[in-house]
């Protein structure tokens, strides 16, 4: 059993990916996070061979794959059935986080506009 926590974080926004390392390493610098700037990219990193995670946080509004498309896609392997995923993006329309809900997320997060909010509700989901 691992005692590091893992994650991945699919986000084509390079400033979103630093603030939300910069939000782990306030909370755990032990907590192990990769990034994917894409839905594509990220099925790439979720090989079963290579690469499982704890948590797995997609940002809705992607190019190429949004985030919905690669949500279906990540829910199919077996060996991700246990990942925690939580739809991670600006505010959404209650219809969309409906659908979220549906196709298997298990939590949505609106993106914080400052570092302390985004590290607080980070805490919430990696310290429980």
């Amino acid at each position: 059993m691992k005692n590091t926590k893992e994650c991945l974080l699919i986000d084509d926004d390079p400033a979103d990916q630093e603030i939300f390392r910069m939000a782990l390493q306030e909370i755990d610098g032990s907590i192990k996070c990769v990034l994917a700037n894409n839905g594509i990219d990220a099925l790439t990193i979720l090989n079963p061979l290579t690469f499982t995670s704890d948590f797995i946080f997609i940002d809705i509004n992607m190019p190429g794959m949004n985030g919905i498309q690669c949500l279906t896609e990540i829910k199919k392997p077996d060996h991700l059935k246990d990942a925690k995923i939580i739809m991670y993006s600006t505010p959404a329309q209650p219809k969309i986080v409906e659908l979220i809900n549906v196709l298997g997320a298990n939590d949505f997060l609106v993106k914080p506009v400052t570092l302390d909010l985004l590290t607080e509700q980070l805490s919430t989901i990696f310290l429980n």
